[in-house]
């Protein structure tokens, strides 16, 4: 509606300036709906904890759990079930608190709204609106519905949630051109922002899910959640375990059958190897990794709302973040002012009245600009309480530079109260006030540079007046160009002596220039700077001009080409993917545009995450790989589409966040190579005894407590393990790799060496010793000691045990003796190890087992030694 004439609008809803009749807008209720958002079906927690069960692994466990009911293996049975539901309870307790983005959106509706109806004026609730309402706007009004302005006075709306625009946007009623952007329909109010000054009427076009707000909605609920890399690999990992336990389970079962068995005999044999290939702690211990890495990261003030989010930080490629209270305070703060011929730095940041101003890199005595400041503070409808504003921020930081010099607006307000005004428009670009200076009438004025020089005769330097040439308002202008094209939004000031009010902006005498900025976090640079050093590189998308955008990305260390909206719309996400590596500032830009970035990105096989605050980064939150939202400023459709939420607002937390994800993704690493390496070797030790034709070298119930309680407590250990040295000075890691790159001596060279020392053992115990069931312990002692030894050595997957310390990890001691004791006690108390298929075994031969087991861990740490013995460790 923004690019057709008021009158033709009026036609095309059927409406006017005295509004709807009541029985025109009932009717037209009913045909387009409450003006409220849709509320999604909502996840209800029965589904979330059903959802904790849709896993590969998981299924496989489930069967094996239904197996051993069926064969009577109640022991076994329990253990698995308890294992599944723990799983699930976990993984449940996590997420409960799920999708709530539409119903969050909701909140940013008005509740009431000024409507004229039937040449009228009265209030309504405001999901009674319908298109062709004439609505009645104020300042400080949330705007219930979008609408073309058709009134105005003054009228500015703060757009920022919506559009990423950091400044309040001025209204007009020009026609637009069709293809305008978003954040440009100056002509247009939109449901869900808030008139920051100035009234108006607006008559309503869009309303509910048909608004920009209700749009939103819709990419929200329509952005589809996909599973993240270590799930894709834990799914693909389960559904490779099923087939090669189907597959080696099979032929162990028909060649036993085959070579005389009884099948009786050899199915449990085949349900003994299932068993040993699948790692029935892996589910619980993964989950319970990502959850300790939960509560880590909320130490470090990011708050996690999915728990497979924690590795995908630790693979992001790219963050893309909103400039406006991400990268920026979100507070407008004056950096430059031209006075008494010199350019002046203010030094602060945001609503901070503390700050000094300098010249030459001295500081000066701020009483030389008291009268540029004096007018700032007087001509000036802003007001600032405690660090927060109420008006325009431009006006706040007015107020706040003259607050540096020790000027408050309130004493200047008292001493030279205002008499009268002349308001600002979009046309005239300056405000007037006047004021009861020692009893004469005092015109002060601020606007745009040269409107405000145009009215000026003279000139006020260093206490005196002097004639204003041709020649210094050129000199003037040159200084104003060069703070705007260094993104400074720059005011010009000047005072007049009057008698009559009609010549109050007539022969003005000017006094200088205040160049302002919505200025960079103070740790946003180093942020940046250790996101480079990690390989993740930074994107900013904004709302906000190309120039403003690129004067912040310089000043932060953002490198990279501009593009704007404009060009964005040319584009689908195939075109873009072709540029979108080159482009690190993307300006100008809207919601639908984020998403096409974040998909272009994508296709790239970039692992991308977003961080935002607003309505209009909610989208491409969600479709994000990592959705990350500002606690504080944060809006809640924003923080309910994230997958993380940062609770201090600082982009600094994300590095730690990102630290913590990668980290806790190589602690996933350390136990899986712990987990995987012992159950190759259990399906080897069986598969290769049934084809020697030897009886079976282990029974299930062994096989089951080495993997869960020789293997699972230590494995828990892991998962709270100190993290990998250098963790932060590594790439990304590719989304290609797997979660089993690079550990050849743990999945390769250690289940070999577990595999010869165990079917040795087994065969000395039983063809030599003649004793079939001390064969079985002893070939549990091996395989128990091997996981034992090795645990200490899955300290590190990266660097030998003793180079990063063995015994920095108390939980991992702790896991190993207790497990350790635990195996003891079952070998050597018959009450106890007959329940357990255990036999007790002779010392000498306990302690040789103990000896020989420790040769896996050797192969290991001398891999782990000769390939890194040139790098130094940092944390």
């Amino acid at each position: 509606m923004h690019y057709k004439k008021i009158e033709d609008i009026f036609k095309e809803l059927q409406t006017g300036k005295e509004g709807l009749a009541e029985e025109e807008a009932e009717k037209r209720l009913q045909k387009h709906g409450y003006n409220e958002i849709k509320e999604a079906k909502k996840i209800s927690p029965i589904r979330i904890f059903l959802s904790q069960f849709n896993s590969i692994v998981i299924y496989i466990l489930i069967a094996a759990l239904a197996i051993s009911v069926f064969l009577g293996e109640t022991i076994d049975a329990i253990v698995i079930g308890a294992i599944v539901i723990a799983n699930a309870i976990i993984g449940f307790v996590q997420e409960y608190n799920a999708e709530k983005s539409i119903e969050a959106l909701k909140k940013l509706a008005s509740l009431k709204a000024a409507v004229i109806r039937d040449g009228k004026e009265k209030e309504i609730d405001s999901k009674l609106l319908v298109p062709g309402d004439i609505i009645k706007l104020q300042t400080g009004d949330k705007i219930p519905a979008d609408a073309r302005v058709i009134e105005l006075v003054i009228l500015e709306t703060q757009e920022a949630a919506l559009t990423g625009e950091s400044l309040p946007v001025k209204k007009d009623l020009k026609v637009l051109p069709e293809k305008t952007q978003l954040a440009d329909r100056l002509n247009m109010v939109f449901s869900g922002t808030i008139i920051t000054h100035g009234k108006g009427k607006a008559v309503v076009t869009n309303t509910g899910m048909q608004s920009e707000i209700g749009k939103i909605a819709e990419l929200i609920e329509e952005a589809e959640t996909e599973p993240t890399p270590l799930q894709k690999q834990m799914n693909k990992l389960g559904r490779w375990l099923g087939v090669l336990t189907i597959v080696v389970a099979i032929i162990v079962f028909f060649s036993g059958i085959l070579k005389g068995g009884s099948m009786h005999e050899f199915f449990l044999v085949a349900v003994s190897l299932a068993v040993a290939a699948i790692p029935e702690g892996l589910p619980a211990v993964v989950t319970v990794g990502l959850a300790i890495g939960v509560k880590q990261m909320i130490k470090r003030n990011a708050l996690i709302r999915k728990l497979p989010s924690v590795e995908t930080l630790g693979e992001t490629t790219v963050i893309c973040t909103d400039k406006t209270g991400t990268l920026t305070k979100n507070e407008m703060t004056v950096k430059k002012i031209y006075a008494n011929g010199k350019v002046i730095e203010v030094t602060g940041s945001g609503y901070d009245t503390k700050g000094d101003f300098v010249f030459n890199k001295k500081k000066i005595n701020p009483n030389e600009l008291g009268l540029l400041l004096q007018i700032g503070a007087l001509n000036n409808d802003a007001s600032l309480y405690n660090g927060s504003v109420v008006g325009d921020p431009t006006e706040a930081a007015l107020i706040v530079s003259a607050a540096k010099a020790g000027m408050a607006k309130e004493a200047w307000h008292e001493k030279y109260p205002r008499k009268d005004e002349i308001l600002f428009t979009s046309e005239r670009k300056i405000m007037t006030t006047i004021h009861n200076v020692d009893g004469k009438d005092v015109s002060y004025v601020k606007g745009a540079p040269e409107i405000v020089l145009g009215l000026c005769t003279s000139i006020y330097e260093k206490g005196r007046i002097k004639k204003l040439t041709a020649a210094r308002k050129k000199e003037i202008l040159m200084i104003n160009e060069e703070f705007a094209n260094s993104a400074l939004r720059v005011l010009g000031f000047a005072y007049g002596h009057f008698t009559d009010k009609s010549k109050a902006e007539k022969n003005l005498t000017f006094v200088g220039l205040q160049g302002m900025i919505d200025p960079p976090r103070e740790e946003v640079k180093e942020a940046i700077r250790k996101c480079s050093d990690a390989g993740i590189r930074v994107i900013m998308i904004t709302g906000d001009n190309a120039i403003t955008a690129k004067a912040i990305a310089d000043a932060i260390g953002i490198k990279g080409k501009v593009m704007t909206g404009n060009e964005l719309e040319k584009m689908d996400s195939h075109d873009l993917s072709k540029y979108v590596d080159a482009v690190s500032i993307f300006a100008r830009v809207d919601p639908e545009h984020k998403d096409k970035i974040v998909v272009a990105l994508k296709k790239k096989g970039h692992i991308v995450a977003m961080t935002g605050d607003g309505v209009n980064d909610a989208p491409a939150l969600k479709k994000s790989d990592i959705g990350i939202a500002m606690g504080i400023a944060g809006t809640d459709v924003a923080k309910e589409a994230s997958h993380m939420i940062l609770t201090d607002d600082n982009f600094a937390s994300i590095v730690n966040a990102i630290e913590e994800g990668r980290g806790t993704y190589n602690n996933i690493r350390k136990y899986f190579a712990y987990l995987i390496s012992g159950n190759i070797a259990e399906i080897l030790i069986v598969f290769l005894a049934i084809l020697f034709g030897w009886p079976v070298p282990i029974t299930a119930t062994q096989i089951l407590l080495i993997n869960l309680v020789t293997d699972g407590l230590p494995a828990v250990a892991l998962s709270a393990d100190p993290f990998e040295p250098n963790a932060m000075a590594r790439k990304p890691r590719s989304q290609k790799d797997t979660v089993y790159k690079g550990l050849h001596a743990y999945l390769i060279y250690y289940p070999i060496a577990m595999t010869v020392a165990a079917i040795s053992i087994f065969y000395y115990f039983n063809f030599i010793i003649g004793n079939y069931a001390q064969a079985q312990t002893a070939t549990f002692l091996t395989i128990a000691a091997f996981e034992l030894y090795q645990a200490f050595s899955c300290r590190s997957i990266i660097y030998p045990a003793l180079k990063v310390g063995i015994f920095k990890n108390k939980w991992l001691i702790l896991a190993v003796f207790g497990s350790f004791v635990f195996a003891t006690a079952s070998i050597f108390m018959p009450s106890f190890g007959r329940f357990l298929d255990m036999t007790p075994l002779p010392i000498l031969g306990f302690i040789a087992i103990m000896l020989i087991s420790s040769i896996g861990a050797i192969i290991i740490e001398a891999i782990k030694y000769f390939k890194t013995r040139n790098e130094k460790i940092g944390y």
